[in-house]
């Protein structure tokens, strides 16, 4: 049985080592899993970063790509013009007011011949609207003239717009001319990634996010027609108007400080005026032009005029059958070296041209994009989508904003492709330790979970053990009790037998013989009645069948009598009872559990005792507070002290079974100790003086 328990529980203990392990071991897969599912995160954010960017940017390149090709110069003629007027109204270009306009900055256009012309000076020649407007616009067409124009101007003479692919834009960013992209220009911009990656973000948690908006090769032209005499009006802004000329002459900017605009107007009137005369000679029914008085019109906007010029048609509105279509294509970016004194994310100025065609006549326009309202836009996307214990920074942008490093670990790099250029966007845990702090917390309820098993493992383990030990005594202690009720039923079932049969055969002549024949019968009967009796109560009380019936009377007048019974047994073996009864007075008490509590005292003190010098065995009686005590004193050998609680042990006695000399079946304390609980009371045994034990058994003393 020892040895299948052992097996037992070492498959079971080999288990709960297993089954931990295996929780520590999902412990660190739930880590893993969470490290994932937060870069998971991290990378969804920066997708919507990646969209929100894109569809700013889409946004923005739709409102320019709609832009009337107009809007880029200084005056232009309404479409909204009524078919009879005979004196066109000039309107202010809406971006005369600023050079920024959104993500734009400083709007140009660039004429077959180079000339630049702008929509940012005023009608009168010497006087400007703003000159802090003017001085920056001055700049402007210096940097164009001398970054823009050199980059788009080919061996021929012409001006050329780049490629669209942005290996190309890097490609002329360094200065070529071809559009074809390379594969060591590709390279070239894989490592420059790599190395801003590796100063700025997470090499090993970092992602390419392409900004589409400034690379869409799906991008179609816009074609728009317009009627002929619009398109002249548009294109004979430079004529003189009341003796006043619509953009400032040489003279006059050098005047107030401003460099030229590189313009020479009067070529441009006489390539206008010839381009006029040619639309005239085209047409099927040629009109003279007439003028009229200037119309006043009210025009909206920052930088309108409550009265607008007005130039004179070479023929009459009402031929409406003659249009020029116009073809406006697409925004193309394009990378050149930054001006002077000027520094840049993206390795270079960038600039968004577009080709404008109206009929023979080639057109460039564009805007410089404005890097520091782009990175604004972009700060503002990420902060709108940033998540809990999430923050970010644009590393790069630090020099231009003066900001400091955000708090937190950098935990994964997104890098913003624009085609021209990379921008680097660190997202960052702003608690670093928060999934080992959750991991930690995870482990300690698991770890606690685990000793709390152990411990249960372990007392049941240990609880079963002593179980099976508690069992294996009880089956020795039945063992013994057999055997011992075997011998306690055999000796005085010999003595009654030897004695009848002598008294049967007439073997006893001596009348005195027979008169101590008969008494030994008698006792070994009752000794016979008590052990059975015993058997029988302690049967009952183990099944809750015993019965007791408690009447008031007289404690002593009980045990007195028992005592009288049981002298004639103590004299024979040599004993003397004496008795010390106190005055308990009248109590309820089962008489029969009394008897039974004083005669295995008495059998138990005789039987011990049965060596000691003083064969004096004493009975008192007295009255303890509520209790009604009944004490046997015998001066045996006692009971040692460890054993003072096992005596009253059902089955147990002193000693091993094969070499106990006392007679007995250990039931005669445990039924005392029954016995006494019965009656709310209790018992227990101490040592006298000078030696020997005393059992005391107290009662309750129920009136």
């Amino acid at each position: 049985m020892y040895r299948r328990l052992m097996v037992l529980s070492s498959i079971i203990l080999a288990a709960l080592f297993g089954l931990s392990w295996l929780g520590y071991h999902s412990i660190q897969i739930w880590a893993q899993g969470m490290e994932g599912r937060r870069l998971a995160e991290f990378a969804a954010v920066a997708e919507q970063i990646r969209q929100d960017v894109n569809r700013k940017l889409d946004e923005f390149i739709h409102r320019e790509q709609q832009r009337p090709y107009t809007d880029y110069q200084y005056y232009h003629v309404p479409e909204s013009v009524v078919a009879s007027q005979q004196q066109i109204p000039l309107l202010r270009s809406p971006l005369g007011s600023a050079l920024e306009n959104d993500l734009a900055y400083g709007n140009f256009q660039i004429e077959p011949d180079g000339k630049i012309v702008t929509p940012y000076y005023r009608q009168q020649p010497h006087e400007y609207e703003q000159e802090d407007l003017a001085r920056k616009a001055s700049t402007h067409l210096d940097n164009i003239e001398r970054n823009v124009l050199p980059v788009l101007t080919s061996a021929s003479g012409t001006f050329i717009l780049p490629s669209r692919a942005p290996s190309a834009a890097r490609d002329e960013k360094a200065g070529s001319t071809g559009p074809a992209s390379s594969k060591p220009a590709e390279l070239k911009i894989r490592a420059d990634r790599q190395a801003k990656v590796a100063r700025y973000g997470k090499g090993d948690r970092s992602k390419e996010f392409r900004i589409e908006s400034l690379q869409k090769d799906s991008q179609e032209a816009q074609v728009i027609t317009q009627q002929r005499s619009l398109v002249a009006s548009n294109t004979l802004q430079d004529v003189e108007l009341g003796g006043q000329q619509l953009a400032p002459t040489t003279d006059a900017l050098a005047e107030q400080g401003v460099a030229s605009t590189r313009l020479n107007w009067r070529e441009q009137q006489a390539e206008l005026s010839a381009d006029s005369r040619r639309m005239a000679r085209a047409r099927s029914a040629p009109e003279a032009l007439s003028s009229q008085s200037q119309v006043e019109e009210q025009t909206q906007g920052a930088d309108s005029y409550s009265t607008a010029p007005t130039v004179a048609t070479e023929q009459p509105l009402q031929d409406q059958s003659e249009t020029v279509q116009i073809r406006i294509e697409p925004f193309v970016p394009l990378v050149v070296p930054g001006a002077d004194g000027e520094q840049s994310l993206f390795g270079g100025q960038i600039f968004l041209l577009r080709h404008v065609q109206i009929e023979d006549r080639h057109l460039l326009q564009g805007f410089q994009l404005n890097e520091t309202n782009l990175i604004e836009e972009v700060m503002e996307s990420a902060g709108r989508f940033m998540r809990d214990g999430m923050t970010f920074e644009l590393p790069q942008t630090q020099p231009v904003y003066g900001g400091g490093d955000a708090d937190g670990e950098v935990a994964y790099t997104a890098i913003l492709d624009f085609g021209f250029g990379d921008l680097v966007l660190n997202l960052k845990e702003t608690d670093p330790a928060r999934i080992a702090k959750q991991i930690g917390r995870l482990g300690n309820v698991y770890t606690a979970i685990v000793a709390v098993v152990f411990v249960a493992v372990t007392l049941a383990l240990a609880s079963l053990w002593h179980n099976i030990q508690a069992q294996a005594k009880l089956v020795q202690k039945k063992d013994d009790f057999i055997s011992a009720v075997s011998h306690e039923l055999r000796t005085p079932l010999t003595s009654i037998r030897m004695y009848s049969e002598m008294l049967e055969n007439n073997w006893v002549q001596s009348k005195d013989k027979l008169v101590e024949y008969y008494r030994n019968m008698r006792q070994e009967s009752e000794r016979l009645s008590r052990l059975i009796e015993n058997v029988l109560d302690f049967s009952r009380i183990q099944r809750g069948r015993k019965k007791y019936t408690f009447d008031v009377g007289d404690v002593n007048v009980c045990v007195a009598e028992v005592v009288e019974m049981m002298k004639p047994y103590a004299t024979q073996k040599g004993f003397t009872i004496e008795t010390d009864f106190g005055q308990p007075g009248q109590a309820a008490f089962d008489r029969d559990a009394v008897t039974q509590i004083v005669v295995n005292l008495l059998d138990n003190a005789i039987k011990y005792a049965h060596t000691a010098e003083d064969k004096t065995i004493k009975v008192r009686t007295r009255t303890e507070r509520q209790f009604m005590v009944i004490e046997v004193e015998d001066h045996g050998p006692g009971v040692p002290r460890r054993q003072h609680k096992k005596v009253f042990e059902q089955f147990y006695r002193c000693g091993a079974e094969a070499t106990r000399e006392t007679s007995g079946t250990g039931l005669g304390l445990a039924l005392v100790k029954k016995f006494a609980e019965a009656h709310n009371g209790f018992v227990e045994v101490s040592k006298a003086e000078p030696k020997g034990a005393i059992f005391r058994v107290a009662l309750t003393a129920q009136a």
